[in-house]
């Protein structure tokens, strides 16, 4: 895990190639009630950082029940990539930028 306290707790998540996950955050850390959930995708090559949010996320919006936001399916991942979740919502007023990196596994 890095020292940023911006990632996820659960550091790290490793996802196969062919699997298709709607990944969930409890906001509780932050707050309760979030609101206007977002989320952007980008492929990690050395330092660039390209986004794919279309192509990793093609369908679907981020819902909202409780304090727990759900995240569009994340598939058509390719194997041996790392992939820079960037999620974002509201509560308060005050807007968090949450991330994690997804690898890609056969």
């Amino acid at each position: 895990m890095s020292d940023d306290i911006r990632e996820i707790a659960e550091g790290l998540q490793l996802q196969g190639a062919n699997e298709v996950i709607a990944y969930r955050l409890t906001t509780t850390p932050w707050g309760s009630s979030p609101t206007v959930p977002a989320v952007k995708v980008y492929t990690i090559v050395g330092t660039a950082y390209t986004d794919v949010t279309t192509t990793v996320m093609p369908t679907g919006t981020p819902s909202v029940t409780g304090d727990v936001i759900t995240w569009p399916a994340l598939k058509l991942l390719t194997i041996g990539v790392d992939y820079f979740v960037l999620m974002e919502f509201t509560i308060s007023g005050n807007v968090f930028s949450p991330w994690a990196i997804v690898r890609c596994r056969r």
